[in-house]
């Protein structure tokens, strides 16, 4: 088998150096309660001391009862090994829980620690990841990485140091009290077990890697179809669906048995190392026994001292599968860490400073320039200004960049050239959250949190008072119909608000965005998915929001922008008329083009 070579090849030893990189990121969490990992050390050490007296104190008794008939035995042992047996047990597992005890601490803040940082890092990573990612495959990898640092803590503290631990006292006593043969068989057998376990457990890596691929796959698809339950029924595509998770299944379900069977190799190659070894080691105690130089409580001590470190040592390959397996999930947990925030603050950035946050700000963009990708460019040089408390509308066909212009608003991303100004302050210059706090939306596509009502109002502002969340509700044209329900504000909405209607869902947002109050209000084609008569209803309200407040409105239906102080009419990026609903009217270019074509819609 060409893949057990002395020499790890340059995959292994790039795993290697990724597997010490992992522990060398953990470790600050860990280091953090350094009392507490001393002494759950010395829990350690007197727990594996003690182990370690119990056959010693067994092989006193047998020595003591050996030398007497069976019925005096019992006069001649003394009371103090019986006692002092079941006390070196009771303190062995005493001890023991104490380090379990004292320790649970430091495994628990560690995950909690850097499962926040990962929760916390994703939500500042660009938008751009976030439309790459699937959701599915990037939970089940933080999942698997939190629980990977309680299991390799676990193994580790609780197995093999102590397993180490324990061989450096058998080694020692076997040194102390018998001859260097007895070191070097126990040594030699315990290094063939652990280098043929690491090595062939290595091998088997690739196939527990494979196995969690497939498994990623299969839990995004099937999450990809779920979220699109509907569009799924839509189409009646249920038997495809299941066909096509079926074959992830398949091929994982392949994957797991070829992992079984290279298990299968290892189980059997541990236990003839061991067996070999207990033979060796049994075969010197037996001469010592009958060359008079050993006793029968030497030969039962030298057997139960080796059976003590065997029992760990059997699951061997599955604690270093499973810790190779934590280090792989863990490592995985941390890439998402290392993944470039490509939109950050710059150093020590100032706060955005709304010069009349009851008027609202003045925006400007100078020659901005984007592209979501080098070869395909959105805005081209574009310049544009909204004065304070003033209502700017953006209009044009699909892809010709009107709501690319709320992401860069709300900075999703970074222009490639030119810059936006809030009240004369680059919105690169300034802190994200500050950015945000200014600016609120009403988008198209509503999509609320699985919680109720209450909550995805008060999302707007967190902390807000119940009156506060009301208040908005009814400005909102929406706390009647909340009324009307059985539960209320404690009305759940369902995945992604799909108990409510789209002109629910509407007003809903409308609140929120009202409890947040923002000086800068963006209103990307906030009415185009809904009804002509629910559109009426809301456009009123949406008016009533912007009044004496500046805005940016993308907008669709031509109908709902005629009031704006501004119309800017796109084209492949570039502004191509700009002006008031009727001088734009009487030029009679693009505007008025797409006015009449919707005139002409909404009679028919």
């Amino acid at each position: 088998m060409q893949h057990f070579k002395s020499d790890p090849p340059p995959a292994m030893q790039k795993r290697q150096s990724q597997d010490w990189k992992v522990i060398q990121n953990l470790l600050p969490y860990l280091t953090a309660y350094k009392a507490r990992i001393i002494f759950t050390l010395l829990c350690l050490v007197v727990a594996k001391a003690a182990n370690l007296g119990v056959p010693i104190m067994l092989k006193k008794i047998i020595d003591a009862m050996s030398i007497q008939t069976t019925a005096q035995a019992l006069l001649v042992v003394p009371v103090s090994l019986i006692v002092g047996y079941g006390l070196l047990r009771l303190s062995a597992s005493l001890f023991a829980e104490l380090r379990e005890l004292i320790f649970s601490k430091v495994t628990e803040q560690a995950v909690r620690q850097v499962g926040l940082q990962v929760f916390n890092h994703l939500h500042a990573l660009s938008l751009r990841f976030h439309l790459s990612r699937q959701t599915g495959g990037m939970t089940r990898d933080i999942e698997r990485g939190t629980r990977g640092i309680q299991s390799l803590i676990s193994f580790s503290l609780y197995s093999i140091i102590p397993t180490l631990i324990e061989l450096a006292m058998v080694l020692g006593y076997f040194l102390f009290a018998y001859d260097i043969w007895f070191v070097l068989v126990t040594f030699i057998a315990l290094l063939c077990y652990v280098v043929f376990t690491v090595v062939v457990t290595e091998w088997r890596t690739h196939f527990r890697r494979e196995m969690n691929q497939l498994d990623s796959k299969a839990n995004q698809n099937a999450v990809d179809s779920l979220i699109n339950f509907e569009t799924v029924k839509y189409f009646g595509n249920e038997q495809y669906e299941s066909a096509r998770y079926d074959v992830n299944l398949k091929k994982y379900a392949q994957a797991a048995v070829k992992s079984q069977k290279s298990l299968a190799f290892l189980n059997f190659g541990q236990q003839t190392i061991i067996v070999i070894g207990l033979v060796c080691i049994l075969g010197l105690a037996s001469q010592g026994v009958a060359s008079g130089k050993l006793t029968i409580g030497d030969l039962v001590l030298v057997n139960v001292l080796m059976i003590q470190l065997y029992i760990p040592l059997n699951f061997l390959g599955v604690l270093y599968r499973e810790m190779k397996q934590s280090l792989t999930d863990i490592d995985r947990m941390f890439h998402l860490l290392e993944t470039d925030q490509e939109i950050a603050d710059v150093p020590y950035a100032p706060a955005l400073v709304i010069h009349s946050p009851a008027l609202g700000p003045h925006v400007k963009f100078e020659n901005v320039s984007f592209h979501y990708e080098s070869n395909r460019g959105i805005l081209n040089q574009l310049s544009f200004e909204i004065l304070p408390g003033q209502t700017t509308a953006v209009v044009g066909h699909s892809g010709a960049g009107k709501s690319t212009l709320a992401r860069l608003l709300f900075r999703f991303y970074d222009v490639q050239s030119g810059a936006i100004y809030i009240d004369g302050q680059a919105i690169k210059s300034v802190r994200q959250d500050s950015l945000r706090q200014a600016v609120g939306i009403v988008p198209q596509d509503t999509v609320l949190f699985n919680d109720t009502i209450g909550f995805n109002i008060g999302y707007g502002k967190p902390g807000a008072s119940q009156a506060d969340i009301e208040a908005a509700a009814r400005a909102a044209q929406i706390h009647d119909f909340i009324m009307r329900l059985p539960d209320a504000y404690n009305t759940d909405v369902g995945e992604r608000g799909l108990k409510l209607s789209g002109g629910e869902k509407q007003r809903v947002a409308i609140a929120r965005t009202l409890l947040k109050n923002p000086a800068l209000l963006v209103f990307d084609e906030a009415t185009s998915a809904l009804d002509s008569e629910t559109e009426r209803s809301i456009q009123k309200e949406l008016n009533e929001l912007a009044k004496n407040r500046t805005t940016l409105i993308i907008a669709h239906r031509l109908s709902t922008i005629t009031h704006a102080h501004q119309i800017l009419v796109m084209a492949e990026g570039q502004i191509i008329e700009r002006g008031t609903h009727e001088s734009l009217l009487m030029q009679g270019q693009r505007y008025a083009e797409m006015w009449r074509a919707q005139q002409s819609q909404s009679e028919a």
